[in-house]
């Protein structure tokens, strides 16, 4: 136990942030966008405090830990506590939330204080249910999370998203919730297959203890697989995140897609290999064909794009096709490159967003030939879109480069041929990110009317990306502070799987 609940006080300060917000009177609404950075400063620096308080060396499975009776006569408890895996990722939440609200600072100033408010409460609310779903260890206030985080996503995409936002909003909604609810009725069933008590949905008391037969325990594997493949997205339940992403303001595509899709990538390490380890490897086969797909199909789609936002949310189905290759490897290294993924794709792409919401806020248009030239009329902005683009296809010495080739270290150790197929999708990357910066940066110097040329970065707009572009530097030479404290947690879901990693073999093919 914590002394300090850090966990929920990372819940509570952006949910207490959000209601000031709410709340400012007509004369005092201008203060919500300073409130509002300034309740997700404060989370950072909580989240900070809970990594140094982390343990690497700790014997327990989840630190920081708080437990307290919520409906024990159904076997609820408010129960919240961090693994290296889930703490990583609340702290690239925390990270970005502050970045996002800052490149938001002037998305909505010009249609009037009320909307202003309703957008970075609502933005700090999906903060807060965000950490939430990461630090959950009872899985039915998981599913609770799971659920709430609708709510804020919606209504930051029906209300303040582009001409088809309602339609984008709708299916997004729609996806999620058929998801979810195939998902509760495998939580419901996993209840009663534990050992029951008023803490029976503690992760940690139905790990090894579900009382099932195995075609059960692989329908209630299926369950959560499905509404994790949904929220990831993989292929090929994947169609509704190039419209959310589309019609959503960057600042929020970056947190529906850097952030939120990691619960299901997170969902499938948590739920589905340490709940169900038989059901896992019944289900490899299947979901490296599914995770192979997802890095072709994602990756020839983002190259025959138009729209800027829409080739963006393609790359990201390549990268989640990546991310679960690692996953259902199931080898130290894969699953230890995949963690290490889900952190680098959340600060590339919420790059790539940025950069490009930069753009269409000065020419007005997500439309790629659009574009040309830029890189003469704005080399700053050029400069930061080649460096966000040049990591998203993983050059050695940026950070996806180190995460990418993990993850195809891994599954080759167990699946060459998925290896070999998924590297395809380096290859088609540098095809969809140098097509694009050529299309828009590149080329004669375009054409203004007199007074009307767009201008370089903002000192705001380098705030923003100057801490993405470092951390692809920092975790492009140094990874080792977040392999350190994911690897105990990949080794112990492991265990729990109960696999360990292939031999090494010669060249003749016999083991070493």
């Amino acid at each position: 136990m914590s002394s300090l609940p850090l966990l929920t006080m990372m819940m509570v300060v952006p949910l207490l942030g959000a209601i000031i917000v709410a709340a400012l009177p007509g004369d005092s609404a201008r203060l919500a966008k300073p409130i509002a950075l300034g309740a997700s400063l404060v989370t950072l620096v909580l989240a900070l405090m809970a990594w140094a308080r982390f343990d690497t060396g700790a014997t327990e499975q989840f630190q920081l830990a708080e437990v307290h009776p919520w409906i024990p006569q159904f076997g609820v408890s408010y129960a919240v506590g961090v693994d290296g895996i889930a703490l990583s990722l609340i702290v690239m939440a925390a990270i970005l939330t502050p970045i996002c609200l800052l490149a938001a600072w002037n998305d909505v100033s010009d249609e009037g204080y009320s909307r202003e408010k309703r957008y970075f409460a609502l933005m700090l609310v999906l903060e807060a249910f965000m950490v939430g779903v990461f630090a959950a260890t009872d899985v039915f206030l998981f599913y609770v999370f799971f659920e709430a985080m609708l709510i804020p996503v919606y209504f930051l995409i029906g209300l303040f998203g582009g001409p088809r936002r309602q339609y984008a909003a709708v299916k997004f909604l729609l996806f999620s919730l058929a998801g979810g609810l195939i998902m509760l009725v495998s939580v419901i069933a996993v209840y009663f297959a534990g050992p029951g008590g008023s803490d029976g949905f503690l992760i940690e008391n139905l790990t090894g203890n579900l009382d099932a037969s195995p075609e059960a325990l692989r329908w209630m594997f299926v369950g959560f697989f499905i509404a994790f493949a949904v929220k990831a997205p993989m292929w090929p339940v994947h169609t509704w995140l190039p419209d959310a992403a589309t019609e959503a303001r960057p600042a929020t595509a970056v947190l529906l897609v850097g952030v939120l899709d990691k619960v299901g990538t997170y969902g499938m390490i948590r739920f589905c290999l340490q709940l169900f380890p038989e059901a896992s490897q019944w289900a490899t086969p299947v979901v490296i064909t599914l995770a192979v797909i997802s890095v072709i199909y994602g990756a020839l789609l983002a190259i025959g794009q138009t729209d800027m936002m829409r080739l963006i949310a393609f790359t990201s189905i390549s990268h989640f096709g990546f991310i679960v290759l690692g996953i259902f490897a199931l080898t130290s290294v894969g699953g230890a490159g995949s963690t290490l993924y889900m952190v680098n794709h959340g600060f590339s792409t919420a790059g790539l967003f940025l950069i490009a919401g930069f753009l269409v806020a000065r020419r007005g248009s997500k439309r790629i030939p659009d574009y040309g030239g830029w890189q003469r009329v704005t080399p700053v902005l050029a400069g930061t879109f080649l460096v966000v683009g040049l990591s998203s296809l993983a050059l050695p010495g940026l950070s996806s480069f180190v995460s990418e080739f993990l993850v195809l270290q891994g599954t080759f150790m167990r699946y060459p041929w998925a290896a070999v197929i998924a590297a395809v999708g380096i290859v088609l990357a540098a095809l969809y990110i140098l097509l694009m910066y050529q299309r828009v940066m590149t080329g004669p110097k375009p054409t203004f009317a007199e007074g009307e040329a767009p201008p370089d970065l903002s000192w705001r707009e380098k705030v923003v990306v100057a801490p993405i572009i470092a951390s692809f530097l920092f975790l492009g030479f140094f990874p080792k502070p977040v392999l350190d404290l994911v690897n105990p947690a990949v080794d112990r879901t492991l265990q729990i799987v109960g696999v360990s990693d292939p031999a090494p073999a010669n060249a003749s093919g016999s083991e070493k």
